[in-house]
């Protein structure tokens, strides 16, 4: 069935339509004199009717002819040929529809002429019926092959859009791959330095590791979760380094109550954490500080981590892979929309990282 006339709605709709264009033919019928108003509306609204079912069948002939398919000679002869047809095909039931004028006048008590049709058909009106069915089908064609051909755009824009966010969704995943390993190899390698010098320290920092990863799968299902749940991950990380590095390793943060709500990726700020003591806490003798700072400014979250670093490091020490990972999973996440930019000044590395917020980025606790 065709689309249009699939539905109770949309069917009354297209009735309706052509039922009005039968009334607008009937005022023609009338003021050029061929028919009374009783005769015309009598002929013109069911023959438009019927010509609107004709003319639906449209949609079968442009289906059967898919468009890289077609070939411009053969479309022009098909839809020229069918439209002819449909044309010949509504003249003849006018035709028809018209001799049954006997039984109508005498069922409506009106005499509409001598030969008791309906009006008068010459063969200057049927040549006019001809050829407004043949145009009218032709028109049908050409907006159901338009309709068509929206259809197929908006599906192969559905598919690629579906397909967009699969390759995203595969993107984030190996990177969250790549973030987990990276942390678990490094925390096995500290309590395996641990084990030989202070026991009780490696247990600590292993039941740490274990509350750590307790928590990471929990959330694992979860693309996004508030910051604070985000800052209690760091901050077991943080005990587990603290462990290790002991009074050399110290961390403030200073998270808005605005901020704490926010939704963000979870496992964003770990490598951060991560890098800001493998590259600067860690060579330097005395330590230092990791300070972290988030606060809501309009419609963005602002998150700074800062940490000391040797004034001789270079500045291109390390892969970079943790902050590049943060890049390229905030870029397909929120596109052009989020950023990560981190600097080096005086004795100082800074990241600072800016997301969106929006109804869907907001915890409501």
């Amino acid at each position: 069935m065709a689309p249009i006339t699939s539905h109770v709605r949309s069917l009354t709709t297209y009735v309706t339509a052509w039922g009005g264009a039968g009334v607008v033919m009937a005022t023609f019928l009338v003021r050029t004199h061929h028919a009374s108003w009783l005769a015309a509306l009598s002929f013109s609204v069911p023959m438009c009717v019927v010509f609107g079912f004709v003319a639906a069948s449209a949609y079968y002939l442009c289906r059967s002819m898919p468009l890289p398919e077609r070939h411009d000679v053969r479309t022009v002869l098909r839809f020229g040929a069918a439209s002819l047809l449909s044309g010949l095909l509504w003249t003849l039931l006018c035709h028809a529809w018209n001799r049954l004028g006997d039984a109508l006048a005498q069922f409506a008590e009106f005499d509409p002429g001598a030969n008791s049709q309906l009006l008068e058909i010459s063969p200057e009106m049927s040549l006019m019926l001809v050829l407004l069915g043949s145009a009218s089908y032709l028109i049908s064609l050409l907006l159901h092959d338009s309709w068509m051909a929206a259809q197929r755009l908006q599906r192969a824009q559905t598919r690629e859009a579906e397909s967009r966010l699969q390759a995203r969704d595969a993107e984030l995943q190996v990177l969250r791959t790549q973030i987990n390993p990276h942390f678990l190899f490094n925390s096995l390698n500290s309590i395996s330095a641990l084990t030989s010098i202070d026991a009780s320290a490696a247990r600590s920092m292993t039941l740490e590791l274990a509350a750590f990863f307790r928590q990471t799968l929990a959330l694992s299902e979860r693309e996004k979760i508030p910051l604070a749940e985000e800052i209690a991950l760091c901050g077991h990380f943080l005990a587990i380094e603290k462990i290790r590095f002991g009074e050399k390793l110290s961390s403030d943060m200073q998270v808005s109550p605005s901020a704490a709500q926010v939704l963000i990726p979870a496992m964003l700020l770990q490598p951060c954490i991560e890098n800001a003591i493998k590259h600067g806490i860690r060579p330097l003798v005395d330590g230092g500080c990791i300070v972290l700072r988030a606060w809501v400014r309009e419609h963005w979250l602002y998150v700074v981590i800062e940490n000391p670093m040797a004034q001789d490091e270079l500045p291109g020490a390390g892969t970079g892979t943790g902050l590049n990972n943060i890049r390229r999973r905030l870029a397909a996440l929120y596109g052009d929309l989020a950023r990560v930019d981190w600097s080096r000044t005086a004795g100082k590395f800074s990241v600072e990282i800016v997301v969106p917020i929006g109804e869907e980025t907001r915890y409501e606790s």
